[in-house]
């Protein structure tokens, strides 16, 4: 008697512990069934959006484009260049003489690393045109010595580098402003460095060069 009554209380325990799992699984089921419709029907609202392929026609314009045109006056962010000089080289429309940023020995490094980089593929290393891809039968540009290109002002280079120039592609893509002024910079010194005279040079640093150098 008493085993059988052991297995009887062993039994309802076994059956209440299944009815409460089966109410926790109902509970569960009930509890997570909207998230999972809101989440289908969300997917399913984004496949069905009404939208265009790209050049596709439309009928709801009048000219027919589903592409359409920005407002006037609109700008990418960070692309209002306003400043005209920095950006342009020019003020007024007219090339400036000189940089819109201060001349420091860090500038003239930067512009020394990018020409080195951007430059002297065609330029060469002293800006006289002898550079390794003319070498290999590249159309040689002028040299930067040439009185021509001497008396050229500043925002002339800072054009051609943004715009290009005969066989000269623009690298405004590939050299930042701030770079394209460092280069500016960096070639005026080495205009400098083929014309230098004795005057030129500081006080300071006249008994370093010697009495070879007269003028």
């Amino acid at each position: 008697m008493q085993r059988q009554r052991q297995r009887r209380h062993r039994g309802t325990e076994v059956t209440e512990n299944g009815k409460a799992m089966i109410r926790f699984s109902v509970l569960s089921v009930a509890l997570w069934l909207p998230f999972v419709a809101v989440a289908i029907g969300c997917r399913q609202d984004m496949h069905d959006a009404p939208r265009y392929k790209a050049y596709a026609r439309s009928d709801f314009f009048g000219d027919e484009r589903s592409a359409r045109p920005l407002v006037e006056g609109t700008v990418a962010r960070g692309q209002l260049d306003e400043d005209e000089l920095y950006y342009t080289g020019k003020k007024g429309g007219v090339f400036t003489t000189t940089l819109p940023l201060p001349l420091d020995a860090a500038l003239l490094a930067r512009g020394r690393q990018r020409y080195g980089i951007y430059c002297t593929p065609c330029h060469g290393l002293a800006g006289k045109g002898d550079g390794m891809v003319v070498r290999r039968g590249y159309r040689k540009p002028s040299s930067f010595h040439d009185q021509k290109l001497r008396e050229q002002p500043a925002g002339y280079f800072f054009d051609v580098m943004t715009n290009g120039f005969g066989a000269m592609p623009d690298y405004a893509a590939q050299v930042q402003v701030r770079d394209r002024w460092a280069i500016v910079a960096y070639i005026r010194a080495l205009q400098l460095s083929q014309h230098a005279t004795r005057a030129d040079v500081p006080a300071a640093h006249l008994p370093e060069l010697g009495p070879a150098v007269t003028q």
